[in-house]
């Protein structure tokens, strides 16, 4: 009988600290406990819906895989500590046959302490940018995954198909992370062949959000990218856009949900499915991490997602042409969101 099953844990360093009572591993991972049960160790950077779709396509995996899989899941909330507690705790559980490391900050802290548990990332934006593996067509030592690289260029031209007359566009990003950084200077090379500018403002913690989109001039849009502090505080950025009639675009379809305007962007719950199929082909020697390269989001992940409430909030109306390639979500209620991260 299979009882794969997610153990919720709150996001402290006494909570990173809790070890499993379950399968043994060896070092490549795949062995189990001899009974084809696994135990698999899920780090999430912080909790927003993007990320939460991610692990929950990772869990479904599991739920459906042919075998009996634990799973261990810790969230650091985007906290420095608990993320180095976490990874730490997993680093010396020798029960552990693999770990799934959901964004850049969380995947670079596994790569770095733990040298032969199997990590596979999931939305980790350019993977050779942050030092994960040596180049796109070939896996790290023992870490490989999923890219949730974006289409920056058709994102920012959707944002000049749905406003039309765009000379500058804003784009929040966190200094800290090295994907928004990969992301920013993505827009950078796009904005130049669009004929438009961008004008960007680096903040550090989500705290800063509101004061880092407020600093913006004579703006006349709003790119985010995948960057989990700025989205940790999109509302902030919403608000920004409502009140000053400024419309926001989004890198990804979750953001769009929350009330940005749109996007052409990746499915995370789809994108989390692809890393867990990964380790679970890893953990039950079904396939070899050697021979497994870091990929894109598959094209089932791609998609374009509107959302004509916002836009209407924002002082725009999506040209009816791009409705129809999409989908049209409304924008989640509070206790919608909350849901979601449960």
């Amino acid at each position: 009988m299979k009882r794969n099953t997610l153990l919720k844990t709150t996001a402290t360093a006494a909570a990173a600290g809790l070890l499993l009572t379950a399968c043994g591993s060896d070092d490549n991972g795949g062995e189990g406990n001899g009974d084809g049960e696994y135990t698999v160790g899920l780090a999430q950077y912080v909790s927003h819906a993007s990320l939460d779709a991610s692990a929950e396509g990772m869990q479904d995996v599991f739920d459906e895989a042919d075998a009996d899989i634990e799973v261990e899941a810790q969230n650091a909330q985007a906290d420095q500590a608990t993320m180095n507690n976490i990874i730490g705790s997993f680093a010396q559980d020798d029960n552990l046959d693999a770990v799934a490391a959901i964004a850049t900050p969380v995947a670079i802290a596994a790569a770095t302490s733990i040298p032969e548990t199997p990590i596979i990332f999931a939305a980790v934006t350019d993977p050779v940018d942050a030092g994960l593996v040596p180049d796109w067509d070939t896996p790290g030592e023992n870490i490989t995954g999923v890219s949730d690289m974006n289409p920056v260029e058709e994102q920012l031209q959707l944002i000049l198909d749905v406003v039309g007359d765009v000379e500058v566009i804003g784009v929040p990003y966190s200094s800290a992370e090295s994907n928004s950084v990969v992301q920013v200077e993505a827009a950078n090379e796009a904005a130049e062949s669009l004929g438009v500018e961008i004008q960007k403002v680096a903040v550090t913690n989500t705290s800063e959000v509101a004061q880092g989109v407020e600093s913006f001039s004579n703006i006349d849009a709003i790119y985010v990218p995948t960057d989990n502090t700025v989205v940790s505080g999109l509302e902030t950025v919403i608000s920004y856009g409502i009140d000053n009639q400024i419309p926001v675009f989004a890198a990804e379809s979750d953001s769009v949900a929350r009330g940005t305007i749109g996007t052409y962007g990746i499915n995370y719950y789809e994108q989390g499915r692809q890393a867990g199929e990964m380790v679970v082909d890893i953990i039950t020697g079904d396939g070899e991490l050697a021979d497994m390269p870091t990929v894109t989001a598959s094209e089932d992940s791609m998609q374009y997602t509107f959302n004509t409430e916002a836009a209407e909030q924002m002082g725009v109306e999506i040209p009816q042409e791009l409705l129809d390639e999409g989908e049209v979500v409304e924008t989640e209620s509070e206790g919608d969101e909350d849901d979601s991260d449960e």
